[in-house]
């Protein structure tokens, strides 16, 4: 086994990682991602997004998917994790503790604060072996996200289809 930065040729490989693990998140029909996409997104011009892989002479076994946030409170860069992924027959290896090591010499060499990720609820194997490399949950936040047709009805203006408890519209001024 061997843990490295994603090369081009690993381009491939990762993308089936990714569905991999979209199939194991019950999410198959949500991944869109082409090999192409990756391959921009990893080695364009300006990457924003990087990759660690844990390889072996079969393929990749796992990888971590991340890129760059920012804490206004630290006033520096930290990490966020995508997608940590170890196929299903080389889990429990020490894969996944491997390639958040990574990540977290990565934060520290480079002087950022934090390496952040999210879970599904549900995703109790997961969730126990983040806790036992020292993870602390944050109960307090809850995840969010704006996409499709609610992205582009905010983006343009429009009124999106309230869901759940419908607030009072707010009056936008522009100076």
């Amino acid at each position: 086994m061997v843990l490295r930065r994603a090369v081009v040729s690993d381009v491939p490989a990762l993308v089936d990682l990714v569905y991999g693990l979209a199939e194991y998140e019950h999410a198959r029909q949500e991944c869109t991602l082409t090999i192409e996409q990756l391959r921009t997104a990893l080695f364009g011009p300006e990457p924003k997004v990087f990759a660690h892989v844990v390889a072996a002479e079969t393929g990749l076994l796992g990888c971590a998917i991340w890129f760059l946030n920012f804490s206004t409170w630290d006033g520096v860069h930290g990490i966020y994790l995508e997608d940590l992924y170890v196929e299903p027959g080389s889990r429990g290896r020490g894969y996944g503790a491997a390639l958040l090591a990574a990540l977290a010499k990565e934060a520290v060499d480079n002087g950022y604060s934090r390496v952040a990720w999210s879970v599904l609820t549900w995703n109790k194997p997961s969730i126990d072996f983040y806790e036992s490399i020292g993870a602390v949950a944050q109960p307090d936040w809850l995840g969010y996200r704006l996409a499709g047709d609610a992205l582009g009805a905010l983006a343009t203006g429009a009124s999106p289809v309230p869901r759940g408890n419908p607030r009072p519209p707010i009056e936008s001024t522009t100076a």
